[in-house]
């Protein structure tokens, strides 16, 4: 009876040891899994935070005449040429709901990928024969363009995207009868931990205003609903375009357009990200005439932040540019080829933004698009 006793109680240990095993192992395996997992994406993070590693330059706008996304690389952030000969590298047709799309802007995210938002908009849809009517919905009810969303797209590589369509009114009760949704951006939000899209609004006949929300983690919709980002001191001016940089000392600066007369290019600066931001009356532009749609890049090689704005009160409509070391000072740096910069094979880009890229990812765009290297790889 005792060895009987034993030899159960042997053989119940034994299958308790393999369980234990099988559980080890399997334990191991996945924290070999996490392990190397982790390790990837801290090498795409460390990739995108060391500015040695960076050196050129990527912009991204549209064009009236397709209402698509276009590229331009640059080695000296001075000189830019379109890697598709002045052709988009992806058809507004294709994305869109209303089959075109203005405004993009491209960030970088601390995953390693690249964020591309726009505008979900043709301005030309019944010229062109994309719709009956001048908008999509009825003038008189919803004003001018009358818009209900946004195109978001993401990629490792610049080349391969994912895309999504996200429409307010399908996603928020209450925003049936918003007016208009344009000029997205997009920014890390580091306490969050989610990309935060900011952008234009304006509800029913009012004025716009400017809004943010954050992204799912696969960018593919806003999971929040819009909250106010600014409030302009003067009720009676419309405000837009946003754009916000992270500065060295920690705070951030929100350049954006007032609608005033002329309309022009303002900043205010916030200890966070999302709200705070105080009023300042300086215009930062340099036109006579009215502008919009401003972006701010740092220069690779200098202490330099450029502000670029598209200046849609001259024809041909125009990049303008300044540059500040201190957000304090600006010097005008004038307009796309009648000054330091330029174009070599487009001309008439809009709404435009401008990242920094590692030479790798600039020489992969190259020879995806075909283009005469004007960079070399190292031997």
């Amino acid at each position: 009876m005792i060895l009987n006793g034993c030899s159960k109680k042997f053989k119940i240990k034994t299958k308790f040891m393999r369980k234990i095993k099988n559980l080890i192992s399997i334990h191991l395996l996945l924290a070999i899994v996490l392990f190397f997992s982790c390790e990837s994406i801290k090498k795409r993070i460390k990739s995108t935070e060391e500015p040695k590693d960076m050196s050129s330059y990527l912009m991204v706008y549209f064009k009236d005449d397709d209402h698509s996304l276009h590229m331009a690389l640059s080695t000296d952030g001075y000189s830019f040429t379109d890697v598709n000969q002045g052709k988009a590298v992806v058809s507004g047709d294709t994305i869109a709901s209303q089959q075109g799309i203005r405004d993009p802007h491209i960030t970088r995210g601390p995953d390693g990928a690249f964020y591309v938002v726009m505008t979900d908009l043709h301005i030309f849809g019944k010229e062109q024969g994309l719709r009956d009517t001048q908008w999509e919905r009825p003038v008189e009810k919803y004003d001018w363009g009358n818009n209900r969303g946004f195109v978001l797209m993401k990629s490792y590589d610049l080349i391969h995207w994912t895309h999504s369509n996200f429409l307010f009114h399908e996603a928020f009760e209450g925003y049936e009868d918003m007016g208009c949704a344009w000029a997205p951006q997009a920014i890390y939000d580091p306490k969050e931990k989610k990309m935060m899209v900011y952008f234009t609004m304006r509800m029913g006949h009012g004025l716009t205003k400017m809004y943010y929300a954050y992204a799912n983690e696969d960018f593919t919709k806003l999971i929040t609903e819009p909250q106010l980002l600014f409030d302009y001191p003067n009720e009676k001016i419309q405000v837009l375009d946003a754009d916000i940089t992270p500065l060295p000392d920690g705070r951030y600066c929100m350049m954006y357009v007032a609608q005033e007369n002329p309309g022009g290019i303002k900043m205010a600066f916030s200890n966070e990200i999302n709200k705070g931001y105080e009023y300042n009356p300086e215009w930062i532009d340099k036109e006579p005439g009215s502008c919009e749609a401003p972006n701010v890049w740092k220069r690779l090689d200098s202490e330099a932040w450029v502000l670029m704005y598209d200046i849609f009160s001259i024809k041909p409509h125009n990049f303008g540019f300044v540059e500040t070391t201190d957000f304090k000072t600006f010097k005008n740096l004038g307009h796309f080829n009648k000054g330091k910069m330029k174009t070599t094979n487009f001309t008439s880009p809009k709404h435009g933004a401008v990242i920094p890229l590692t030479k790798s990812e600039a020489i992969r765009l190259e020879n995806h698009w075909g283009m005469s290297s004007f960079q070399k790889e190292e031997p």
